[in-house]
């Protein structure tokens, strides 16, 4: 047989082999990378970076108000109203639009699970502090500031 008359090329066995090998690689890279892993990360620093802004919004308001906080948030836990709604909310939430033009352009909502109505961030006093927490946080993260 003369060299012109074989023809060169991969196998099937080989073919398959490499594809394989491929398909491994892909599935390591995966879950190496993790994706709902990192779409939840960045989802809780936006809820920690929404809770501070809320909170230091607050605390502006308070600065200007010879140290009296909103009147509207109580004692009890309640779920803050997205600001610009012409509904009264504060049967089931707390609505926070003193604080909105002056001290924040809009409140903050949940990356994934606010409402049409609410932000999903809730807030309430004792004393002179103030807590805002995220209760839509993922992967068993808690996320609460109290100052």
């Amino acid at each position: 047989m003369s060299l012109s008359t074989l023809k060169r090329g991969f196998t099937l066995i080989e073919l398959l082999l490499v594809i394989g090998i491929i398909a491994i690689l892909a599935a390591i890279v995966i879950v190496a990378i993790n994706p709902t892993k990192q779409l939840g990360d960045a989802r809780n620093a936006q809820r920690r970076a929404d809770v501070n802004t809320i909170l230091n919004a607050v605390y502006q308001y308070s600065i200007d108000n010879n140290g009296n906080l909103p009147t509207t948030i109580t004692t009890t836990s309640k779920i803050i109203c997205k600001s610009g709604l012409n509904i009264d909310c504060d049967t089931d939430g707390i609505s926070l639009n003193v604080l909105t033009g002056s001290y924040i352009v809009a409140l903050p909502a949940d990356p994934q699970s606010a409402t049409a109505t609410g932000t999903n961030y809730t807030i309430f006093k004792s004393g002179n502090r103030v807590t805002v927490t995220a209760p839509g946080a993922e992967q068993s993260a808690s996320i609460s500031v109290t100052r």
